[in-house]
């Protein structure tokens, strides 16, 4: 039986030998090679640009700049199509590129980039939450791209208001009131950022790592005014996502150049640029909450401020759909929160795993602590008392609890020891969080049963390394009853596979998961059909397909999709087809006269419904917790007061090593068959990241008697308060 075993990983031996083919190996003939040219400031007027000296070097093929490309310059984003293909006017965010050389090598193109002679003025830039709100502080984008929003002349692009109850009214016992701080960190996938565009018949063909390959071809065919057809994307697996190439970034840029120039172009990002290209959302959370004597939530009240950067991108469905689960997984008879959009001089921010969840969780787990300290209450206990149950409408309305979320609770503290006696120096934490997963969307998939009894399955599903492939083979060798080994998954490639939304939100399993099955279950439908007419009803498969096929040949095609319809009267377009929900435990040893941590034990637990391969669920969600302990422990991007990032690249932005890993770290799984996926399955792999700052925080409080409430939690930032707190 393939489902709930531990398949080995599809493609797995080629990421680990380093044979497996990344966008930045492609060579194809007649390659010119991109280099992007930047502006050493957060925000400038162009005055002028000068090409002269690079355009004269040997090598160079073309020099681009905003006055040659197509008027007015062509803009695209996910959402809106603000984000122009090169800087008009003024760069909005440090490294936004103001010309692209493309020659006939890579070192040419190096060379002739740094001889474009750009004039500029540099510019007062809008950097914090308090300057985008600051009404004084210049504007990042202009009006007329947003003609008939009356925040135009504002930094904000949206303020949403999400809640239910009475806040005003509601009696408290107990009223805690903080702001908490999420710092700009940067996805660091491993393979950079890469792009290849050439043209091809009446069309253009572009090879990007991207999540969502079907996005991109609308987006790129609405930039270059092709039909859809005429647009082909090669989206091979990347190294590593994690949000970050989920939606276009300079695919309109080498498919322009391209079809200038007339033959293939290649841009590959340094780390560094990637650092100024892709971030995660910054905030500033006011959290005001009451609670009664016993230890339940009376009410929530939350003030959001996220920092979106220069364009819109992804952002403010990031911010929406976090902010409207603002108060996590609680039973909270009142709820008011207030979540804006704001615009800034800074790298855009995008999707990255958690979707936003980590920032929500960082205050609303944080405030539970705050709490049961106050109140005199074991912080599993209050987290108990608060926690829906399975079927309660913790939303209003909404879809309701997925899950008995309690038996994750209980699990995670009895896997990290909770109420035994500790070392002086050490703590334990544990926070919890939930995430909405996919609301709407649509995946297709074909499934071609060949006639000697193995199967192509043809799905638009990207593979990032959390094993989609692997999975969506066990799906099809459980329908069809033939081995995992028999089964090739076809991905990547618009020309040949059918439509799939996008790979995000934890949704493959889910919705290409079940688009899988039901290709699978067309195909025994026919089957039967066929064996009836064979009169062999009994005829094992292999057996009824060479009968059938033997003489014209031959082969049975099953389709299949799953659906999730927009619903435009709720607040984010349709009700989450799941939950994901987890529970972080850590115990946390700290040297007060450093500041440093010893991670000692780590625990995630991530209701999942059914694990389709455990072995996959678990190394997501651990390479989750690592991740999380990222942005717990160290990851942050420093500005200058010019909007400059200080710390680009792996020397000045620190990422956990091996040396930063607990010394025992456990992944569980809660399985109640109780998902919309095949077989009971949810989404996961996001889960492992969501509520660790919260439970490594409260860890460290329990060492050492301090409160942190800016992320990150650097041995500095912790050896200072323990000094502030001893003086």
């Amino acid at each position: 039986m393939s489902i709930g075993t531990s398949e080995r990983r599809s493609g797995g031996h080629a990421r680990v030998t380093g044979s497996q083919k990344f966008v930045a190996d492609i060579g194809l003939e007649q390659m010119l090679h991109v280099r992007l040219v930047h502006l050493n400031c957060g925000h400038a007027r162009i005055v002028s640009i000068d090409t002269a000296q690079a355009l004269a070097v040997p090598g160079v093929v073309s020099v681009l700049t905003a006055a040659e490309l197509p008027q007015p310059m062509p803009r695209y984003g996910p959402v809106f199509n603000d984000r122009p293909v090169l800087a008009v006017g003024e760069t909005k965010y440090h490294g936004q590129p103001v010309a692209a050389v493309a020659a006939e090598s890579k070192e040419v193109a190096e060379a002739a980039a740094e001889l474009v002679r750009v004039q500029h003025e540099e510019l007062p830039g809008v950097f914090t939450v308090a300057a985008a709100l600051d009404p004084a502080s210049p504007l990042v984008q202009e009006p007329e791209l947003r003609p008939n929003d009356p925040l135009n002349h504002t930094n904000v692009l949206s303020e949403r208001r999400f809640g239910w109850g009475d806040v005003e009214s509601a009696r408290a016992d107990l009223v805690v009131e903080n702001v908490y701080t999420f710092p700009m960190i940067t996805h660091f996938a491993i393979e950079p950022h890469a792009f290849i565009a050439a043209a091809e018949d009446d069309g253009v063909a572009v090879w990007t790592p991207t999540q969502n390959p079907f996005q991109m071809q609308r987006i790129l065919a609405t930039v270059l005014g092709l039909p859809v057809a005429k647009v082909r994307v090669h989206a091979l697996d990347p190294g590593g996502a994690f949000g970050g190439k989920q939606h276009p970034k300079y695919e309109p840029l080498v498919a322009l150049l391209a079809l200038r120039t007339g033959r293939p172009v290649r841009l590959v990002l340094t780390l560094e640029e990637t650092f100024q290209e892709v971030r995660r959302t910054s905030c500033e959370i006011r959290a005001r909450t009451g609670f009664n004597r016993d230890g339940t939530i009376s009410f929530q009240d939350i003030q959001s401020d996220f920092l979106m950067g220069a364009y819109a991108d992804i952002a403010e469905r990031v911010i929406d759909k976090s902010n409207y689960l603002g108060c996590g997984p609680y039973r909270v008879p009142n709820s008011r929160t207030v979540v804006r959009a704001l615009f800034s001089h800074t790298t855009p921010s995008t999707a990255f795993r958690g979707f936003g969840t980590p920032q929500v969780s960082w205050a609303h787990e944080s405030q539970m602590d705050d709490a049961a300290r106050k109140l005199g209450i074991d912080r599993v206990e209050i987290r108990l008392r608060n926690l829906a149950g399975k079927g309660e409408a913790f939303l209003p309305g909404d879809t309701p609890a997925d899950g008995d979320w309690a038996v994750s609770v209980r699990k995670a503290a009895d896997a990290i020891g909770w109420g035994t006696a500790l070392s002086p120096g050490r703590g334990r934490g544990l926070a919890v969080a939930v995430k909405a997963g996919a609301t709407t969307g649509a995946s297709y998939s074909i499934v071609r049963l060949h006639w000697d009894g193995s199967a192509t399955v043809l799905a638009g599903t990207s593979d990032m390394g959390q094993g989609a492939r692997t999975v969506l083979a066990q799906v099809a060798a459980h329908e069809l009853g033939i081995p995992h080994e028999w089964i090739t998954i076809v991905m990547g490639d618009t020309a040949t596979v059918p439509f799939d939304l996008q790979t995000s939100a934890s949704r493959s399993t889910v919705f290409m998961g079940q688009a899988v099955m039901r290709a699978c279950q067309d195909i025994k439908a026919q089957l039967k059909q066929m064996a009836a007419e064979l009169h062999a009803p009994d005829a094992p498969v292999v057996e009824l397909l060479r009968a059938r096929f033997s003489a014209v040949r031959g082969e049975v095609i099953g389709v299949g999709s799953y659906r999730g319809e927009y619903q435009p009267e709720h607040p984010l377009g349709g009700a989450p087809s799941f939950y994901e929900f987890t529970c972080t435990a850590s115990e946390v040893e700290v040297d007060e006269g450093t500041g440093e941590m010893l991670l000692v034990r780590h625990v995630t637990v991530a209701d999942v419904g059914k694990a389709l391969n455990p072995q996959h669920v678990e190394m997501q969600d651990e390479g989750a917790a690592v991740m999380g302990l990222g942005h717990t422990l160290m990851e942050h991007i420093l500005l200058d007061d010019s909007g400059r990032i200080r710390n680009l690249g792996a020397l000045d932005y620190r990422i956990p090593t091996t040396k930063d890993l607990p010394l025992e770290m456990h992944s569980l799984l809660v399985e109640n068959a109780d998902g919309p996926g095949p077989y009971g399955s949810k989404g996961a792999g996001e889960g492992g990241l969501m509520a660790t700052a919260p439970a490594v925080a409260s860890a460290v409080t329990e060492a050492t008697g301090v409160v942190i409430r800016d992320l990150p939690l650097t041995p500095e930032r912790v050896w200072l308060a323990i000094n502030e707190k001893d003086a």
